[in-house]
């Protein structure tokens, strides 16, 4: 009857506690819009004036993921600062060197294989973990001619240039939402 009971209790304490965190205050909505909106459409903006649209696409798949962390989970580990930034630059570096390494199409599954891989092991040596990072390493191996004749000025622009406005816009989206902190603090005030 006892154990019964304990699984009961812990059943319940473990549903409260994933109701806790999937329930989003309505504001939190409205912040997530704006952030997420803006930072995108700026990147998308600047992008599109020197990618073709085939390639902005892909650049905001990775960036889209990131928004999802930085704008909806901002007290993620995942969404703050050194791993947004460290995990897209570190990802891009990895992939590029890649795709100088096996530039042949035939080879290009292991190219791929070992962009991600390679670059979810610097992100986890460097205590940079942003999962998008993978997408944006994937991205230099698989885009197109124009994204792999940037080498690595594709480290530069798109990537590092368009983390900074996710970042920065980020940083000011949440300033305005009193309730929401980014960069999060976990240690009291």
């Amino acid at each position: 009857m006892t154990k019964k009971r304990n699984k009961r209790n812990t059943y319940r304490k473990a549903r409260i506690i994933v109701i806790k965190q999937t329930v989003i205050n309505p504001i939190d909505h409205l912040w997530s819009f704006i952030g997420a909106f803006t930072g995108i459409a700026l990147i998308g903006s600047l992008q599109s004036l020197t990618l073709t649209s085939l390639d902005n696409t892909f650049l905001i798949g990775s960036f889209g993921a990131s928004a999802v962390l930085i704008y909806g989970e901002t007290s993620s580990p995942l969404a703050q600062p050194r791993n947004l930034v460290g995990g897209h630059v570190l990802s891009a570096i990895i992939g590029v060197c890649i795709a100088k390494l096996i530039p042949h199409p035939n080879l290009s599954w292991l190219a791929c294989a070992l962009a991600v891989s390679l670059a979810i092991v610097i992100m986890q040596i460097t205590k940079t973990m942003h999962p998008p990072g993978g997408a944006t390493a994937l991205i230099a191996v698989i885009g197109s001619t124009q994204i792999k004749s940037l080498g690595f000025l594709y480290v530069i622009n798109p990537v590092l240039i368009g983390v900074v406005i996710l970042l920065v816009t980020a940083y000011f989206t949440n300033k305005f939402a009193r309730h929401r902190q980014y960069p999060f603090n976990s240690r009291p005030k």
